[in-house]
């Protein structure tokens, strides 16, 4: 019997009723299918079952992956390897419907890679990807709020973003001590031009770095109290991090620019 590493974040999901709805949630029969940490191959094999044209999975436990390989052979393409460490557009010849549930661990780390390097083609159609529910209440976040904050504004910035149901702990084994969200993202029309997404991280590493306080200190920091980007943006620096919203954000990212370039 296998069990969950706790150094990897595992917590395998086992609630049918569960894995059935996240493989309604898209159209899977002869789709590319990428699945992130499989782990014992529970969603795996509600996937199989709708016929996708490929199964590509990556599973960083070489115990798992070996068991994957064995369950489900000639089923599927297993990758040993930490998702982290790969680039998606070289192991992906089509574009891919993403199903993940995420390590908590390095969930945010995740995202906001695939984020950062997207191009304007994105390698995927969709996303449904589980995180904890926290993490997911920062990422769908909307400005004047607790959770608004760093994460929200990058995931925002590139995605159309949506919360599809929770997951209570007793849904997986180990049993997590949090509750989890399924998130279905995808790829937005139209997003603002950042040149270097490094800038966008840097303005809200910046700001949100004191969140409880006036923008003024950042703000300066960044523009040298430049007042013809404050006019221009119509920003109010008596308001806290928490107050701009997510276009104000990546207005900013772009003056910034101007300014360095």
């Amino acid at each position: 019997m296998i069990k969950a590493k706790k150094s990897l974040g595992q917590n395998f999901l086992i609630d049918r009723n569960i894995l059935e709805k996240i493989i309604n949630v898209t159209k899977i029969e002869n789709k590319t299918i990428l699945e992130i940490g499989p782990g014992t191959g529970n969603l795996t094999s509600f996937i199989i079952k709708k016929k996708p044209k490929k199964l590509i999975t990556v599973e960083k436990d070489s115990d798992l992956a070996k068991n994957l390989n064995q369950n489900f052979k000639g089923k599927l393409t297993v990758i040993n390897d930490d998702i982290l460490n790969l680039d998606e557009t070289k192991i992906i010849k089509d574009k891919v419907t993403v199903f993940g549930n995420l390590p908590y661990n390095i969930s945010t780390e995740i995202l906001t890679k695939w984020i950062l390097n997207l191009n304007d083609n994105a390698w995927f159609n969709d996303l449904i990807l589980m995180f904890q529910k926290e993490v997911a209440d920062r990422i769908i976040a909307k400005p004047d709020t607790l959770d608004y904050g760093r994460l929200s504004i990058i995931s925002n910035w590139k995605l159309n973003i949506k919360r599809l149901f929770d997951v209570k702990p007793e849904s997986f084994s180990p049993k997590p001590k949090v509750h989890s969200s399924l998130l279905f993202l995808n790829m937005k029309k139209n997003f603002f031009q950042i040149k270097d997404p490094k800038n966008l991280e840097k303005i809200t590493r910046i700001f949100f770095n004191q969140r409880r306080k006036m923008i003024k200190k950042p703000y300066n920091q960044l523009f040298n109290g430049d007042k013809r980007v404050l006019n221009k943006l119509k920003i109010d620096l008596n308001l806290r991090p928490q107050n701009l919203s997510l276009d104000t954000y990546y207005k900013l990212a772009c003056e910034y620019e101007n300014l360095i370039s």
